[in-house]
């Protein structure tokens, strides 16, 4: 083992063995965007769908969620199992030498951003709320999101991420340095994405003397002394979740599973599960843009939300001219808390004072959870204004507008405070999440 290996497994990272399509495969139909997007408007999968046809696509390798409730979930498991089956056994997805991607991602919403293609360690993570793993979750988890997820991951040849992992970098001294010998790698994909999601680019990283500084860089971000320093505490956050935190707990849950059958097999601490594959990103890099997301919540009205808000402070309501209007109110707001709302009668803000949760993400959220309980109600979780204000208009529904979050308060929060509410912010609009592009095997045989 090379240092800079043994230096990274110190740190829960390992370099992976990536699997990429074959030369002749069509990368605009191969990459699809993050299946937890677009869960409300299944005509933007139907569209996917029309455009991709019978190319090989990582269309047919996943499960996009607004399908989640549909009668044929087994089959369709079974059939996306089958399909990553034939995908190794055809040639159509091909190893790499192990090795790190560097990838540049072009939206037509932000500037680039840089990120990181590699496997982390899930005996290093731990998604509970006071977690004090060097791998965290940064949101709640949903625990019952778990057990569908992990029906399709149990079983998988493959795993495809939409996981992005943040580390806190201000000096720009570990992904911005890899930057610096762009010139010098191996060109691996250069491509349009499909659905207006802008452009990517991805290099191999191999060389030794690179790999060695970028393990060097990453452990003084990890040096519990200086760590302590900044947050008086020496359990060090290395890598916190921005996106994906349910996708990397289901495979983690599954990793448990197969060390729990196995208690006697030594060899099982070697086994592809126990690494997920994921994309590092620094939280600091200006292409990197913190969303809210706000809600949807469907057969409810503004009286029933008003009445469970009233249980959590002092509520005041005022009408507003324009969801523009809105959204510079909740965006100007910190103490009281802000919430903007929208059906199809009122544009208006809600003011809490003295709630009981700290960020108006909770506040919302449990507001929004005392009506889903009682089983009449349904949310959806919405990336985009635009998305929040069409669905919310419908007679029935209404939207919930929520302030974005302080990006440089992102590592103090969560050390100090544990996980944030679920579905606090997200890392850009819907079509600036990842796409499914690269592929790591997770079955021990094949």
């Amino acid at each position: 083992m090379a240092n800079y290996e043994q230096k990274l497994a110190d740190l829960g990272m390992k370099i992976p063995s990536i699997l990429m399509p074959r030369k002749d495969v069509d990368l605009s139909k191969w990459a699809v965007v993050a299946c937890d997007q677009f869960t409300s408007e299944p005509e933007y999968w139907e569209e996917v769908a029309a455009d991709v046809g019978d190319a090989p696509s990582t269309l047919h390798l996943i499960y996009p969620e607004v399908y989640l409730n549909e009668a044929d979930k087994d089959q369709r498991i079974d059939r996306i199992n089958a399909k990553m089956d034939e995908y190794l056994r055809e040639g159509i997805l091909e190893a790499h030498e192990p090795a790190l991607f560097l990838l540049r991602r072009d939206t037509p919403h932000s500037p680039s951003r840089w990120g990181v293609i590699a496997a982390l360690d899930l005996e290093r993570y731990d998604f509970s709320k006071d977690s004090t793993s060097l791998i965290r979750a940064t949101e709640g988890t949903i625990l019952d999101r778990i057990p569908p997820r992990k029906q399709i991951r149990k079983n998988a040849a493959v795993e495809l991420p939409h996981i992005m992992v943040l580390v806190e970098d201000p000096q720009k001294t570990l992904i911005e340095a890899l930057r610096n010998h762009v010139q010098d790698y191996e060109k691996v994909y250069d491509f349009d994405l499909m659905k207006d999601g802008g452009h990517l680019t991805g290099y191999k990283v191999d060389r030794p003397d690179l790999l060695e500084n970028f393990a060097s860089s990453l452990e003084k971000l990890a040096d519990p002394r200086s760590f302590a320093e900044r947050y008086g505490t020496e359990d060090v956050l290395l890598f916190a979740m921005g996106d994906g935190n349910h996708s990397l707990a289901t495979a983690k849950s599954v990793w448990e599973d197969l060390k729990a059958a196995n208690p006697k097999d030594p060899a099982i601490m070697e086994h592809p599960a126990r690494w997920a594959l994921v994309e590092i990103e620094n939280i600091y890099d200006d292409g990197l843009v913190f969303e809210p997301i706000h809600r949807v919540v469907f057969d409810s009205d503004f009286s029933t939300f008003e009445g469970e808000l009233k249980k959590l402070g002092r509520v005041s309501f005022k009408d507003c001219n324009s969801v523009e209007e809105v959204v510079e109110k909740v965006e100007k707001s910190g103490d009281p808390q802000v919430i903007g709302f929208l059906d199809s009668k009122r544009t208006g803000i809600f003011t809490i004072h003295d709630s009981n949760y700290t960020i108006a993400a909770g506040t919302t959220q449990a507001a929004i959870d005392a009506l889903t309980e009682k089983g009449t109600n349904e949310v959806d979780y919405i990336h985009g204004l635009e998305a929040t204000e069409s669905l919310g208009r419908r007679k029935g529904n209404f939207g919930l507008i929520l302030p974005s979050l302080d990006k440089s308060d992102f590592f103090k929060t969560v050390i100090q405070d544990g996980a944030l509410p679920r579905k606090t912010f997200s890392m850009g609009e819907a079509n600036e999440k990842r796409y499914y592009v690269e592929a790591r095997k997770i079955k021990q045989y094949y």
